[in-house]
């Protein structure tokens, strides 16, 4: 399945899945010698916007939340994956200790739980949850909407371990963003390993720092493919609101992108009314995503831009989605773990427009993007109508999505910072 791409624009997306294809072992060796120097970050989500014209991601998650969403033929790979992971960082590794989103009861985010445990039982771990809410003082059994038991257990905090009740395990995976703060049982874990690293928490990352990131990963990439990095890159700016000129600084922002992509429009001979999204610098569940198509319009959204919207933003070049599944607006979100691609998804919303973001209340999913992604991809067919090739060419964009992700995490380790100091 792949799915309609409304746009008379199609030429370009599928000139990028050609040359990618075209580029698949130079690809592949870019991205293992990429690895040989950078570590992976343990698991991430990518969401991704195909504009017909340019494919790029606009947001990375490092503590996924929706594996639950990946069909059963996908599970062999994250268990794979999984498998690799681990051996890596603890060959010896018998028991995993999963901490959850504190408070986080929907059947849904349950469900995600009960995949990640299924995913490491089979890699070869004995899987227990525990949990950074104080309330929660003996064993507590919760039930997803497939029946399935999840319990979650307080945690034990003895001298530099992390433990539940007759439970020590050697590596700890935190599914919670960490958006609250770091909580004081999680630091100072020397002789464990806790994944992802705290400072991939949303306390400390920062959007701007990744996409920065990413802009480097982008720049090497089209080089090696000898294409524009700004096909597969959405610009932005960071920008403080604090201050008296806050909302003036963020207005000569969004009129800047907006002049670039105007600029990029005509070169690339685009017919389309350039908009750019601002969003939070830092985790942005619960909070605004605006879409502006002229920087005068945020004279109007002043007063509520940092009860909405936090003080520190990006004003991010908007790319427009113009695929469709089921005649609704979609986007792929790419699923990746250690440096593999594990599978993915459809975000798809009835109500929403190609210029607003899908990731909202009333979106739906469709677990069916990546059902061909075990295939092998097919040089030589036509550009735009093979599954395997078109979600080929999107794990390569996850990839590079996760890459920057790892650049940014060594960027910003304070390890590394104080051995720099020393």
């Amino acid at each position: 399945m792949v799915p309609h791409l409304i746009t008379a624009l199609n030429g370009p997306i599928n000139e990028l899945e050609a040359r990618i294809l075209e580029s698949m072992p130079a690809t592949e060796r870019w991205f293992r010698l990429e690895w040989m120097e950078h570590t992976p970050t343990f698991y991430a989500s990518v969401d991704l916007r195909n504009a017909g014209f340019k494919l790029a991601p606009v947001d990375t998650n490092l503590f996924p939340g929706g594996f639950n969403l990946l069909t059963a033929q996908m599970l062999p790979l994250a268990v794979q994956a999984a498998m690799a992971a681990i051996e890596k960082i603890c060959p010896e590794a018998r028991n995993l200790l999963v901490i959850p989103e504190t408070g986080a009861r929907c059947s849904f985010y349950l469900e995600n739980l009960a995949t990640l445990a299924r995913v490491f039982t089979q890699a070869g771990l004995n899987v227990r949850f525990g949990t950074l809410d104080t309330a929660v003082t003996e064993p507590t059994e919760l039930r997803t909407a497939n029946g399935d038991a999840i319990v979650i257990e307080p945690l034990v905090r003895r001298r530099g371990r992390l433990t539940i009740k007759g439970f020590d395990p050697c590596t700890i995976l935190l599914n919670s963003d960490l958006a609250a703060g770091t909580p004081p049982q999680l630091m100072g874990l020397h002789e464990q390993y806790l994944l992802p690293p705290l400072h991939a928490g949303w306390s400390v990352r920062r959007k701007s720092q990744h996409f920065r990131a990413y802009e480097e990963v982008a720049k090497r990439f089209g080089k090696l493919l000898g294409m524009d990095p700004w096909l597969i890159t959405p610009m932005f700016q960071a920008v403080d609101l604090r201050g008296k000129k806050g909302i003036e600084a963020l207005q000569t922002a969004a009129d800047a992108q907006l002049t670039k992509v105007r600029r990029k429009y005509k070169e690339y001979g685009i017919n389309e009314k350039p908009f750019v999204v601002i969003k939070s610098d830092v985790g942005s569940y619960g909070r605004a995503v605006l879409t502006v198509r002229d920087a005068k319009d945020i004279e109007s959204l002043a007063a509520r831009l940092p009860d909405s919207l936090g003080q520190e933003v990006i004003v991010q070049e908007g790319v427009a989605t113009h695929e469709r599944v089921h005649e609704a607006v979609a986007e792929p979100v790419v699923y990746t773990m250690d440096r593999y691609v594990v599978g993915g998804y459809y975000r798809v919303h009835a109500s929403r427009g190609i210029d607003e973001n899908l990731n909202a209340p009333g979106a739906s999913y469709v677990p069916l993007a990546f059902a061909d992604s075990p295939h092998l991809p097919r040089p030589g067919e036509k550009p735009g109508v093979s599954a395997p090739n078109r979600f080929y060419m999107y794990g390569v964009i996850g990839r590079l999505a996760m890459l920057a992700a790892a650049y940014e995490l060594e960027a910003t380790d304070p390890q590394a910072e104080a051995e720099e100091a020393a």
